[in-house]
């Protein structure tokens, strides 16, 4: 995801395995992205990369209806945690080129997105 922002435009990438940290510029924004990899080892360390975040992506396989609870409980975990109270955020539905992917709005559901009611968010 990082990529396809750093280069603006869509780019085939392989699933993050551990972590990746670029800069990335959008006109006249410069921000820092840390890419942290969402298999299950790898979980645990998340909120070791959480303090001075302004904005979380929350990137959910689409086409992955067998871990939409995964993603759900996963999210709200994050979102507990004390850095990420007030941090705007976006959730991505990746893989929505696929047949039979959920659509953001169906994700948004199944994320229990409006129950965030406190909180700046938008599915895309």
């Amino acid at each position: 995801m990082s990529a396809g922002l750093k280069l603006g435009e869509v780019v085939t990438t392989v699933p993050t395995v551990g972590f990746n940290v670029e800069t990335v510029e959008y006109g006249n924004v410069r921000f820092g992205v840390w890419d942290v990899g969402g298999q299950d080892k790898l979980r645990k360390l998340w909120r070791h990369y959480l303090k001075g975040t302004d904005g979380l992506i929350f990137v959910v396989d689409s086409s992955d209806r067998e871990r939409d609870e995964t993603a759900q409980v996963e999210l709200h975990k994050l979102l507990a945690e004390e850095e990420l109270w007030e941090v705007a955020l976006l959730v991505f539905a990746n893989k929505q080129d696929l047949p039979g992917t959920l659509l953001p709005t169906e994700l948004a559901e199944k994320l229990m997105l409006r129950r965030l009611w406190q909180r700046q968010w938008h599915g895309q």
